[in-house]
């Protein structure tokens, strides 16, 4: 019963697995292909050290505020780092524990033969929640306290992006994307204020 509603919705699950992953083309294909290459969890080194440079040049554009100012923005994105590098390696440790402890099947398995159309090496078992979904959240929800509403918008976009490819190329189910949401953005939630909460401690420390 609680599968029936909580994953399955009554349903829903399958009817928007197939809605989605019913629209076919090349093209399409093409762009969820390379929206499922952005959210795999090798990408982490190539995003942090971005993440790291975008940070001094920003830190070292705005020297001249003052030295207060410079601190304030140097902790900033010392915290973003340190949240994102922290959320990586817990959320893959829990996305990796859940996805064998249930070991939920995907939908090539899960559905009738012939009815789900896989780009790609069809994948069976641990289909909940996605990897996918999990790290593309850790990436924006780790990042977005920095950004404006220009880049907040592209992160919103990149995690819808990398959600609908793991569906369209058949490899989970909507429930499998959106536990994935949801356990990612709790994980940098927390780990976001204990990290905040260390280092009001230590500043507050004569």
């Amino acid at each position: 019963m609680i599968k029936h509603i909580f994953y399955d919705w009554g349903g829903a699950n399958v009817w928007l697995f197939h809605g989605i992953n019913d629209l076919r083309g090349g093209f399409l294909d093409g762009v969820m292909v390379a929206g499922s290459a952005l959210g795999d969890h090798g990408n982490f080194p190539l995003y942090l050290a971005l993440t790291a440079l975008v940070g001094l040049f920003a830190v070292a554009a705005n020297r001249r505020d003052g030295l207060l100012a410079f601190r304030a923005q140097a902790l900033s994105w010392l915290l973003v780092l340190a949240v994102f590098s922290a959320a990586y390696v817990v959320d893959g440790l829990l996305v990796g524990w859940i996805k064998q402890a249930l070991d939920f099947p995907r939908p090539p398995l899960a559905l009738p033969p012939g009815t789900v159309n896989v780009v790609g090496t069809a994948e069976f078992h641990h289909s909940f929640p996605s990897g996918h979904a999990s790290f593309a959240m850790v990436t924006a929800a780790s990042l977005w306290p920095l950004l404006g509403w220009g880049g907040r918008w592209g992160l919103a976009l990149y995690v819808l992006w990398v959600g609908l490819s793991r569906v369209s190329l058949g490899f989970h189910f909507p429930a499998d994307v959106a536990a994935g949401f949801l356990l990612s953005l709790a994980v940098v939630w927390i780990l976001r204020r204990l990290l905040r909460a260390f280092l009001a401690r230590a500043e507050a420390r004569p």
